[in-house]
């Protein structure tokens, strides 16, 4: 059934247009930043050189700055003549009017004309705790530059326990218009000594169209909400030779005839939030329109901490948490935060200068018509050198931004940390490396099929959220903006500082590292967490308060997966479950990829492929299996497919910026896209998998999200359009990187729903964000391996969280068997290792739900006082106990493993530990909940291990709401093993039993063995030895798991 009217299009894998960018170089609003503050560093440099000399006047200044600054590259304009200095400043929309005041400041310092009193910031700061009101900062600047900034404190606005600063984005021009008075130009009352001056030299008179600069430290009234900002701008480089404590104020302006740059104030908000976390949210105070924020990644609206002004001088404000263990130091000019710990700075914000903020705009079209009414004035030219930033051009497509350029930036200072990790996924190292003039670390969510290693390109998903660690602590950020994101990263040597109550002292202790990380969206706002640590595991804890822990998932998604695209009809599908049991090899769950549809039309089934699924889901369900499909977020445009009817009616596809809904080109052909950001499109999307309305489903049936960036073949980048319009009228660049993110939530809370919230979903997606995890498919998704290869990736996949092997269809047939019997037999010992370890995995994702920590940890987060650990890329631990070493070279019989610790790891199992195990392996992880378990022991050098253990059904939320789960404890010490309740909350009862223990590293053979029950009773145990091994092994033992007991070695 096709829609009517509409051309059926073919989707052939190999005619997929698969372009990206293939650097950040191409992406406008980074290069628009870069430019930017490029040219800024590069006027301060000048100004810097030019403002050395004596006597020097305005016009040598800007005349000076101008013949330089025809050496700053920008958007390929030709150099200038020199006459045209001021012309081409202005053209290149350059801070002018920051030059020329930084200019006039010298001038008025070398010139005749003096100061009045020595200047300081003659502003007061109340030491009272600032949940009472509010602090602001004021700052101006033009085209990002920040010409002045102001601190103060408005009692009348405080809220909660957030500390706000105001922002005063703005051109001069304004600066009367915000006061009610109007902007003129005036004589400059210096300007004929300056023409004297030229004309003595013989240089050309400076052209008219030099902006004049005005004093007007006197003149400017105060508002009603705050003291002037140009009567309080600090001079301090203005000197007399009277020595007052009375403040001067001595300010100069740039009255800016530009109409394009408007006043534009900006709000700044510090909280403190429990768990030693701070948050740095920045937004346009009053913007044209709201700016988006994004919803629903925080798991609730964060508890925040009393801050109170512990210190402060003028300029300057210290802020500490309830506690007082850290400390936030606040300084007003120049703008910086910096973080404090035991009197060291750990992190700085904007100390490179880098704040970045385009606000929101009216369109181009409308504002030149308005100009054009009010003024004579030409804006043709700066009309057409606007053009870039509202509109962007990627081959045949054209991105129009109705509100133009709204891009954010943030710079953080990491004082004394070289290590970085984090901002998944890029197929990179695991250390992030120096960006240095290279592409930036990519977040935007795209459909790369075959990406590149070792590249900096996003791919499938996003998680803006990045560790650094050091010896002694470790820090995090989390950068909470959806659009398309950037992150420079740069480290090199920097002076520690310490810090006194009233602020930094220039004292140099010690020249340590420090990494400078560059955060850039394309828009949104800046919402910031600072996580401050100290330990790895604090660290993941603050993240964790934040976005939600890790989901208690089924036991069976810890088993085996097999799955690729795709198992042809049920014969297939009964085949290759039979061969399974026929080679003795455990596995979970079957797969079925796009064909199992009618026509790629999701939620049906093709009636000639599978024309009984119940029937083949209660074959797997005898064996105790599941089944997966896909659900993609795309619908077929097909007016006779009812869940395309349905949304189409109801209003719930994307729509196009002119209004119509959003067609692309995916599997189906030509296809609409469900709008996840809307609530009721989810609450629609989750009762489609009812089992009345999902016909042929199961309770044994979950989903796999897939293509859900979105892919869109013939769009952009294999994605959507970023002006296409989502609900709430958001345009698609707001909120890329969360799509996937809702598609996934809705397909949850809809297999929630259909067993009445009684039982835990399992949904894999592709596309993430804060929150999500994914790892790679066994084999390749691409390519025949070959089967060395493909043994070596079962056997590191086999300790990864997620266990799977996929291929695309063009690919031969990878079942386990098919390789010879050698490589099924090495194949079968890998699966099985994963089975037997399914207790000590399924605890690992308990502990990963309750205390946030990660299941899968690089070697630092379990030894981070051990340096040479920081940069290892080819080993992880699995929890605290298991240290992986996957083999990665062709013909490898030997590899060299980096042990951390001191001889904590014999056999690879971490001295100190015990880790329980499965000792009968069934078809599936059903098949295993009454097996019996084995303990493995492996004692530290002083003789002692602890671990532990986590039961529940393995499938219901009763663990949750009944409190059906066990925890127990194990601990050995002085030859002791103990078995004892860790949670006295659980009610979940086993007859489970502990049949088999190993003690690795038992120095002596014992003379007995003897087991006591909690009612005192004593029974002596069999048991081996070996010298050798120096391994104790107690067999055919039935103590039963869930009950305390000890056992005694003599």
């Amino acid at each position: 059934m096709e829609a009517a009217g509409k051309e059926e299009i073919s989707v052939e894998d190999e005619a997929v247009d698969k372009t990206i960018f293939k650097d950040c170089s191409k992406i406008a609003f980074y290069r628009r930043q870069k430019q930017r503050l490029t040219e800024k560093a590069a006027y301060q440099a000048l100004l810097d050189s030019v403002t050395t000399g004596k006597d020097s006047t305005r016009f040598q200044i800007i005349n000076e700055v101008a013949k330089r600054v025809v050496a700053v590259p920008c958007s390929g304009q030709e150099s200038p003549s020199i006459l045209g200095e001021a012309q081409y400043i202005e053209h290149l929309n350059s801070p002018l009017s920051w030059i020329c005041a930084e200019a006039e400041k010298m001038r008025l310092k070398h010139s005749e004309y003096q100061c009045g009193p020595k200047c300081k910031f003659s502003m007061q700061l109340h030491t009272s705790e600032v949940s009472s009101g509010s602090v602001h900062m004021v700052f101006y600047r033009t085209v990002g530059n920040f010409l002045y900034t102001h601190l103060y404190l408005d009692p009348e606005n405080g809220s909660n326990n957030a500390v706000q600063f105001k922002y005063q984005s703005q051109s001069p021009s304004d600066l009367d218009a915000l006061k009610g008075r109007e902007a003129t130009v005036q004589e400059d009352p210096w300007e004929l000594s300056t023409r004297q001056h030229v004309a003595q030299k013989g240089a050309e008179e400076p052209s008219k169209q030099v902006p004049v600069i005005q004093d007007i430290s006197n003149k400017a009234p105060k508002t009603e909400n705050f003291e002037d900002p140009l009567e309080q701008t600090p001079c301090s480089d203005f000197t007399d030779e009277a020595d007052s404590d009375e403040p001067s104020t001595v300010s100069a302006y740039l009255p800016y005839t530009s109409k394009t740059l408007k006043a534009v104030p900006l709000l700044a908000e510090v909280y403190g939030i429990e768990g030693n976390i701070f948050r740095l949210k920045i937004n346009e105070e009053t913007p044209l329109k709201p700016r988006y924020e994004v919803p629903d990644v925080l798991t609730s609206k964060p508890s925040t901490v009393r801050l109170t002004s512990c210190s402060g001088d003028t300029g300057s404000l210290v802020l500490a948490d309830g506690k007082g263990d850290l400390k936030c130091h606040i300084t007003a000019n120049p703008f910086k935060v910096d973080l404090v710990s035991e009197e060291e700075v750990v992190m700085s914000i904007n100390s490179l200068g880098q704040l970045y903020f385009e606000h929101l705009q009216n369109p181009l079209m409308q504002r030149a018509t308005k100009e054009n009414e009010d003024t004579s004035v030409d804006t043709t030219q700066e009309n057409q050198d606007e053009l870039c930033l509202w509109e962007e051009k990627f081959e045949n497509f054209v991105d129009v931004k109705v509100n133009g350029p709204a891009s954010i930036g943030l710079d953080f200072s990491l004082h004394g940390f070289e290590h970085l990790y984090g901002i998944p996924q890029h197929a990179e190292s695991h250390q992030l490396k120096n960006t240095g003039d290279g592409d930036a670390y990519r977040l935007y969510n795209l459909d790369v099929y075959g990406y590149k290693v070792h590249d900096k390109m996003g791919i499938y998903g996003s998680v803006p959220y990045l560790l650094a660690h050091k010896l002694g602590r470790t820090l995090g950020i989390f950068w909470l903006n959806a659009s398309e994101t950037l992150v420079e990263i740069s480290t090199e040597p920097a002076v520690k500082y310490t810090l006194t109550q009233m602020g930094p002292v220039a004292a140099k202790q010690k020249v340590e590292s420090r990494t400078d990380v560059r955060w850039m969206s394309e828009s949104g706002i800046i919402d910031v967490f600072l996580l401050t640590g100290p330990t790895p595991s604090d660290v993941f804890r603050q993240y964790s308060y934040l976005t939600g822990t890790q989901a208690m998932p089924p036991l069976f998604s810890l088993g085996y997966h097999q799955c690729r695209w795709n198992y042809e009809d049920e014969q297939d599908v009964k085949a290759v479950d039979a061969g399974f049991d026929e080679h003795d090899i455990p596995y979970d769950v079957m797969w079925l990829d796009i064909e199992h549809t009618e026509g790629k039309r999701y939620f049906t089934w093709d009636k000639k492929r599978f024309p009984n699924p119940k029937r083949m889901q209660e074959l797997l369900r005898s064996k105790k299996r599941k089944l997966v499909v896909i659900s993609d977020p795309h619908i077929k445009v097909d007016p006779n497919y009812s869940v395309y009817a349905k949304a189409k009616e109801q209003g719930f596809f994307v729509r196009n910026h002119d209004g119509g809904d959003f067609e692309g080109v995916c599997w189906p052909g030509l296809s609409s896209y469900l709008d996840f950001t809307n609530p009721k499109v989810r609450e629609w999307y989750s009762s489609l998998f009812a089992f009345s309305v999902y016909q042929g489903s199961t309770d044994i049936l979950h989903v796999w999200n897939d293509m859900n960036e979105p892919s869109v073949f013939r769009g952009p980048e294999l994605t959507m359009q970023k002006n296409a319009i989502h609900h709430g009228n958001w345009e698609h660049r707001e909120l890329h990187n969360i799509y996937g993110f809702y598609q996934q939530m809705a397909t949850a809370e809809g297999l929630i729903q259909r067993s009445k919230g009684k039982e835990r979903p399992f949904v894999l997606t592709r596309s993430f964000f804060a929150g999500s995890q994914k790892y790679a498919d066994i084999g390749g998704f691409i390519g025949n391996p070959e089967a060395e290869l493909l043994v070596r990736w079962y056997q590191a996949g086999a300790y990864q969280p997620f266990f799977r092997s996929h291929a695309t269809k063009n690919t031969r047939r990878r079942e386990p068997w098919l390789f010879g019997e050698k490589h099924t037999q090495l194949i079968r010992e890998a699966i099985r290792e994963r089975y037997a370890l399914l207790p000590y995995w399924y605890s690992l994702f308990y502990f990963a739900h309750v205390a946030s920590q990660p299941v899968m940890r690089p070697l630092w987060i379990e030894f981070p006082g051990e340096l040479e650990t920081f940069g290892v890329e080819d080993e992880y631990m699995l929890g605290s106990a298991l240290l992986v070493h996957p083999v990665t070279e062709p013909k490898a019989t030997v590899v060299d493993v980096f042990l951390p610790g001191s001889n904590e790891i014999p056999v690879f199992q971490r001295g100190g530990s015990v880790v329980p195990i499965k000792t009968t392996i069934g078809k599936s992880t059903g098949c295993m909940t009454d097996s019996p378990y084995g303990l493995r022991v492996a004692l530290s050098t002083k003789g002692s291990a602890v671990g532990e253990v986590y039961l529940d059904d393995g499938h219901s939320f009763q663990y949750l709401h009944q409190k059906q789960f066990m925890h127990r404890k194990f601990s050995f010490s002085s030859g002791v093993l103990i078995n004892s309740c860790a949670d006295e909350r659980g009610r979940y009862p086993s007859k489970c039993i502990v049949e088999q223990i190993f003690v690795l590293g038992l120095k002596k053979q014992p003379s007995s063995v003897t087991a006591h029950s909690s009612d005192g009773k004593a029974q002596p145990v069999a048991f081996t030895y070996c010298a050798k091994t120096s391994t104790l092994s107690l067999e055919k033992l039935s103590l039963n798991i869930g009950a305390d007991w000890k056992v005694h070695i003599q």
